[in-house]
């Protein structure tokens, strides 16, 4: 596949379907999280309604959306300011390997910066190891943290 012409914006709500199917595509290989359409818009969307906390980026081409990434900014006592937690970069499978990715990160990391961020995070799955060999070529390193999560009753 020749290099495909992309561009990298903000996400808007039309674009919740072609999210949702990438991360149905991300999700299969993630043993955590099952895919509920319906609620994975409903995330989308409410993430979409306070850009001054999330940012939502997709990669779209003639196609589509082929690609995503998302940024949710909290409060970090060790760092005594912002932090970012970047979640479900994912691109396409047939899109892979030219950049796009990389170029979601690189978005992502921006936006975080402008918002005064101290500290990037980066959630991945830890059987995803061509995602974590990606990861370490961005020079994300990993940390002795471990995530864990309950389900609130």
């Amino acid at each position: 596949m020749m290099k495909p012409n992309y561009v990298i914006r903000k996400a808007a709500l039309t674009d919740l379907g072609g999210m949702a199917a990438l991360l149905k595509a991300l999700f299969v290989i993630e043993e955590d999280f099952r895919f509920d359409e319906e609620k994975q818009k409903k995330g989308l969307a409410l993430m979409l309604s306070d850009d001054e906390k999330n940012c939502l980026l997709v990669a779209e081409a003639a196609e589509g959306v082929i690609g995503m990434c998302t940024v949710q900014i909290l409060i970090s006592t060790a760092e005594g300011g912002l932090a970012a937690v970047i979640e479900d970069v994912v691109v396409q499978e047939d899109y892979r390997g030219h950049g796009i990715g990389k170029a979601l990160l690189h978005h992502a990391e921006n936006w975080a910066m402008e918002k005064g961020v101290k500290r990037l995070q980066l959630l991945a799955d830890l059987q995803n190891i061509k995602a974590l060999k990606f990861y370490a070529k961005m020079n994300w390193r990993k940390t002795n943290l471990i995530c864990l999560h309950k389900k609130a009753h």
